[in-house]
């Protein structure tokens, strides 16, 4: 357990990225429309291949296993501060769905709504734009590739939302997924991720 790649230098409170404990850089030239971030982890080994594994294999298991990791880092960092309505996991596309056969974020947030007693709706918001994957692009084209990619079916007015994500890169898909969300009402939405990528 300790070795393995916690998440715990100062960080920007807003997307996770180092900094010296404030806003950093990026966010402060180009605000992203979610407010905050928690990573339990930066995404480096072994964390990296677990999630592939995780994900690419259908481990189900390891999903009761990164949520108690997430709650047991959470825990300790004392991160959640702010009051979560609902939680709402990263849509996956149901073309992407039956090819993989099952949504690893939503595996994930089933746990940590259990653990917070914090309602869970993974209707509420689609992914409606079927696209390649935003692992295999630039920044420049994640963000292309991304946007109008989701729409939500139900007013979420005023409501402080977290979305449940395995990894973190750009931040360019929870970026437009808050963006969404607060088209239609979320009055905060904080990213809940497993891993971090940090910059080479």
């Amino acid at each position: 357990m300790a070795d393995l790649p916690w998440h715990r230098a100062a960080q920007c409170p807003q997307c996770a990225l180092l900094s010296n404990g404030g806003l950093c850089g990026a966010c402060l030239s180009n605000q992203p429309h979610f407010d905050a971030t928690t990573a339990a982890f930066t995404y480096d080994y072994p964390l990296d291949g677990l999630l592939q594994h995780y994900k690419y294999n259908a481990s189900l298991n390891l999903a009761r296993t990164f949520a108690a990791l997430w709650l047991d880092y959470q825990h300790i960092q004392n991160t959640k501060k702010h009051t979560t309505d609902l939680i709402i996991p990263m849509p996956m596309h149901e073309k992407r769905l039956s090819e993989r056969g099952f949504n690893q974020a939503l595996e994930i947030a089933k746990r940590l709504s259990n653990a917070f007693t914090i309602p869970l709706d993974y209707t509420a918001c689609q992914r409606v734009k079927y696209t390649p994957p935003q692992a295999s692009l630039k920044l420049k084209d994640r963000i292309k590739n991304i946007r109008g990619a989701f729409h939500c079916q139900r007013p979420l007015h005023n409501l402080n939302i977290a979305v449940i994500d395995d990894v973190m890169t750009t931040g360019a898909s929870l970026d437009e997924l808050a963006k969404t969300l607060k088209q239609a009402g979320a009055a905060r939405v904080e990213c809940w991720v497993i891993a971090r990528t940090l910059p080479k």
